[in-house]
């Protein structure tokens, strides 16, 4: 199997109540147990992640999640984890063993369209009987694709494998550049890659290699230096390099060094364009000249992480924010896959890139929170516009502020 970035992978979740045969239909899929299966109802505890290669997609992740009908402390506990399941997931199949939809099922359908999260309806076990009329009637009604299945007899389980196709986000049917439509072949590009306390050990993060690779791909000349290199890098350069890449961190230093005429920008703002997020983000970052005193802030990081003196989210973020708005601010911050109910209680959101999430993950923290009066912004574009670099970074993608 291929090794995809987590965030670019399709996330699909198994939704359904408890003995639905949401196991059984991961291994119809995939073609081996690789779910624990049983007869005994919520076998399923808490949410399970498989992964596979679906052909044409690539690299998908399957999510096994507890029954919607779980109850008690522990139930609900897993009925929750199970709903922040939807916050990641591109698809859903939802699993009815073709007997009339009860209450927590109808509880659960109407949140999932209420997320417009791509939906198919799976009813299970089809070798037992006919899927119940009211069943399709409501699917018919409320236009939800239905397939019959049989984890059985296999019957149904090639048709879902095209439905997902058919429904997966276009942006996994289609090649995109992260920064290759911005350059020509030949032409040199500096990459800064700043090596702290925060950097992982013996490697560059995640969105540092994504960038290499796209613009190898598109046969331009990767040079990859720390922020103490980049003054004799640019010397040894001739012609002069097309475009200047970095970290935020060392933003303010590298706008002072690069010279105006080469084009300046940072991972940050690559990605939030690649993932179709730029505009709504830029949009929020006024918002941080509308701060008032007292006024909460919520830092959302998608990755735990253990937590250093110079972090970024908890430590350097609010000292530039309040330096630059002069507020006596509040701060909060959220880790991984925990994100507040509370969103109204925040002046503003500045959430990671993502790169450890999936787009549609971050596009649906993006759309909850402008759902619920919250501008978001991102760590990046924070970084430059408190440092006054912000025109000038996002100018080489056709955007000003």
């Amino acid at each position: 199997m291929s090794l995809a970035p987590r965030g670019e992978r399709l996330i699909i979740a198994l939704i359904g109540k408890r003995n639905a045969g949401k196991s059984s239909l991961i291994n119809a899929i995939v073609g081996q147990d690789i779910a624990i299966v049983s007869e005994i109802a919520g076998t399923t505890t808490d949410p399970v992640d498989k992964h596979y290669e679906l052909l044409p997609l690539g690299p998908v992740t399957f999510y096994d999640t507890a029954g919607v009908d779980d109850r008690g402390e522990l139930g609900d506990k897993r009925v929750k984890a199970t709903r922040k399941i939807l916050y990641r997931a591109d698809i859903v199949l939802f699993v009815n063993p073709g007997t009339p939809f009860d209450p927590y099922e109808l509880e659960m359908l109407d949140r999932i369209l209420e997320m417009s999260i791509p939906l198919i309806m799976v009813f299970n076990k089809s070798d037992l009987g006919e899927p119940d009329p009211g069943n399709i009637k409501l699917c018919r009604q409320r236009k939800i694709n239905y397939v019959v299945v049989s984890t059985l007899d296999k019957s149904g389980v090639l048709q879902t494998k095209e439905e997902i196709i058919r429904l997966a986000p276009e942006h996994l049917k289609e090649r995109k550049t992260i920064a290759g439509d911005l350059v020509s072949p030949l032409d040199s590009v500096i990459l800064v890659c700043p090596i702290d306390s925060a950097a992982p050990k013996g490697r560059l993060i995640l969105p540092q290699v994504q960038v290499i690779r796209d613009l190898m791909d598109h046969d331009a000349i990767p040079v990859v230096v720390k922020e103490t290199e980049l003054l004799h890098s640019l010397s040894l350069l001739d012609p002069p390099p097309r475009l200047v890449i970095t970290d935020s961190q060392a933003i303010e230093q590298v706008n002072r060094e690069t010279p105006p005429q080469i084009a300046l920008t940072t991972f940050s703002i690559l990605f939030a364009r690649y993932k179709g997020e730029l505009d709504t983000l830029l949009s929020g970052i006024r918002q941080i000249d509308q701060l008032r005193d007292g006024d909460k802030v919520l830092i959302a990081e998608a990755c735990s992480h253990h937590v250093q003196k110079d972090d970024i989210g908890r430590y350097k973020l609010p000292k530039w924010l309040r330096d630059y708005t002069g507020r006596e601010l509040q701060f909060e911050t959220y880790a991984g896959h925990d994100f507040p109910d509370n969103l109204e209680d925040f002046a503003l959101c500045v959430h990671c890139g993502g790169c450890m999430i999936n787009a549609m993950e971050m596009n649906r923290r993006i759309l909850e929170t402008v759902r619920r009066g919250v501008p978001i912004t991102n760590y990046g574009m924070t970084i430059s516009k408190v440092q006054g670099v912000l025109e000038r970074v996002i100018a080489p993608l056709g955007r000003s502020i």
